[in-house]
């Protein structure tokens, strides 16, 4: 992994690693000195890449909120130099989506609040400047998050792309962000933020951050080109589709004898009834689990190998709660794929489709 090229993202100056340390875990799942922890093995393995948000610990509680930043903070605090060594990315909070800890449960997210957050991310990660700054969802409606159709019935008044854009653009002339970039974006948002950026003068964005993984491939369905021709780069996050991709719910199901106790989808209700809790999500898991095994690799390398030399990812993104957990996707790293066994994955997926959308 050391000696795996750094990744340019989309326009921007940044040099990043094809790894990047996802850290939604610290806070809940994930002590601080844990965490640490895996920020220190994820440097001495080579990462310099790092992705937040202010949200995160995830699942959301109001008692969690900014709490990864902080850990993250606190870290950076106590190694001096390392800074200049690794890319930090993190993101601001769309409409609150519920939770009303968040700019008291806003249904939208104005120039002010995006300008606020920066500053507070920054204080919380106790740095001058963040690396990529991201929109973690769109205040427009979207399908995401589950959400299969776009219904016009729910367009609802909201801070235009173009003022959100204009914010962003502060930021970065400010010098308080170096590059932007969008997440559970749509083809859309993503080709419209790109010609603002260009019709207007503006910073123009350098990734999104979508999910991918063998359960949820819906970013090949016209995502991928619209970002390969506008020179946007992906950084995909749940290669592993939340524990899924690992085997470990293949016996147990998410609640049966023997499920482990504390991965999210047996510990957290709430995330069992989002996409990655769905029956047909953990049946596709199985399926896909069950020929990693055939194959000779754990499903952890076959999922990961996917996305580590898929054309369309620039760099993905890893979830952990433990140095071993780290080691064990770093160490697929380099690992191919064949011909056959591409199309077998191709296979299953025209049978099951993408049931974890």
């Amino acid at each position: 992994m050391k000696n795996a090229p750094l990744v340019k993202l989309g326009s921007s100056s940044l040099q990043v690693t094809p790894i990047c340390l996802g850290t939604m875990t610290f806070g809940e799942q994930v002590d601080e000195a844990t965490a640490h922890r895996i920020l220190d093995r994820a440097v001495e393995r080579g990462i310099n890449f790092l992705d937040t948000a202010e949200m995160y610990a995830v699942p959301p509680r109001k008692e969690t909120y900014n709490a990864t930043e902080i850990i993250i903070g606190n870290w950076l605090s106590k190694r001096p130099g390392v800074r200049q060594k690794i890319v930090i990315a993190t993101k601001v909070a769309g409409p609150s989506r519920g939770m009303n800890w968040i700019r008291n449960g806003s249904a939208d997210v104005t120039e002010h609040d995006m300008l606020q957050a920066c500053d507070d991310s920054l204080r919380r990660l106790q740095t001058d400047v963040i690396d990529l700054y991201q929109i973690h969802w769109p205040s427009r409606h979207v399908p995401a998050f589950g959400r299969v159709y776009f219904d016009p019935k729910e367009d609802k008044p909201v801070t235009p792309i173009l003022t959100q854009l204009q914010a962003l653009d502060k930021l970065v002339k400010a010098g308080k962000v170096r590059a932007i970039g969008l997440s559970n974006e749509t083809p859309y948002g993503v080709s419209e933020f790109v010609h603002l950026a260009e019709k207007h003068g503006l910073t123009k964005i350098a990734t999104v951050q979508n999910p991918y993984c063998l359960v949820n491939r819906t970013l090949e369905n016209g995502l991928d080109e619209t970002m390969y021709r506008l020179g946007v780069s992906n950084i995909p996050y749940s290669p592993l589709g939340f524990g899924l991709l690992t085997g470990k719910y293949d016996k147990s199901g998410f609640l049966g004898e023997g499920a482990p106790a504390e991965a999210r989808l047996t510990k957290f209700e709430q995330n069992r009834k989002q996409r990655w809790g769905r029956p047909e999500s953990l049946a596709a898991a199985r399926r896909y689990n069950a020929l990693a095994i055939a194959n000779g690799m754990t499903p952890v390398q076959m999922a990961l190998a996917f996305c580590y030399t898929k054309w369309q990812i620039a760099s993905t993104i890893i979830g952990v709660t433990s140095v071993a957990q780290l080691d064990e996707c770093i160490d697929a790293y380099g690992i191919t794929l064949s011909t056959e066994l591409l199309a077998e994955i191709d296979k299953i997926r025209w049978e099951l489709r993408d049931p974890a959308q």
